[in-house]
């Protein structure tokens, strides 16, 4: 269960350059409900994407936020992650703050873009620094920088991203598929991801819309209970 929960904020990550944003992103709000192999619901998550335009030496901001409630028997899960990003989607800020179990954790990532630097912080006084390069993401701020890139018939290559400590994912394309989306048939493209981190490794399955936003329709964490779901609410 541990690495299903870790994922599913995550879903993938990279530091690769980000291209100039293109016409088909725009501010959004998708919700999504997480269910158990059974198809019985075990909560609730929500993406929103806000532009925060700037007169100031900064330029424009893009703010992702995502937000994850669910629960299996004896075991509650609440996900917050915020990410402040630049208009290249160059990660500047970024904060966790989950709830697992009795396990709680907060920190914050600031990211000096001009040294190529990350510091993370957490709520117990730990601090460290990360070498990133000069434009990062963060696991959240990356699955837009990967709907973009796919939208301009690019994935990206095998990497690193922040999700705390550094990850590496691998993404391969598995072709377009058919899948139904709250009880509706949706063409959408198949991506398999491979993430290690630290003390963790999993695989997941993200099927994304072939429509200009390339919305995220659907992930699946294979587990030995079964495949968990996040999956869009229509």
């Amino acid at each position: 269960m541990k690495g299903c929960w870790l994922i599913l904020p995550v879903l993938a990550a990279s530091l690769a350059q980000a291209a100039d944003p293109g016409p088909n992103f725009h501010e959004e709000i998708l919700r999504y409900n997480i269910s158990w192999p059974s198809g019985l619901s075990l909560g609730e998550a929500e993406m929103r994407a806000l532009h925060q335009p700037s007169g100031g030496p900064e330029g424009a901001r893009w703010r992702f936020e995502f937000d994850l409630d669910a629960a299996v028997p004896g075991f509650q899960v609440k996900d917050r992650v915020r990410s402040l990003v630049t208009d290249a989607f160059c990660t500047v800020e970024y904060d966790k703050d989950t709830a697992h179990g009795k396990r709680k954790a907060q920190e914050k990532t600031t990211v000096d873009l001009a040294n190529g630097l990350a510091t993370r912080a957490t709520l117990n006084g730990g601090k460290s620094e990360i070498p990133v390069g000069a434009c990062p993401h963060d696991a959240l701020s990356f699955l837009y920088h990967l709907r973009r890139e796919i939208s301009q018939g690019r994935l990206p290559p095998a990497q690193a991203v922040l999700f705390g400590a550094l990850y590496h994912i691998k993404l391969e394309y598995g072709g377009t598929r058919q899948i139904e989306v709250g009880g509706s048939a949706a063409e959408a493209d198949r991506l398999v991801a491979a993430v290690k981190g630290p003390s963790s490794e999993v695989s997941f399955e993200l099927f994304v819309a072939r429509d200009s936003a390339r919305t995220p329709l659907l992930v699946r964490v294979p587990l030995p209970l079964g495949s968990f779901s996040m999956e869009l609410v229509r």
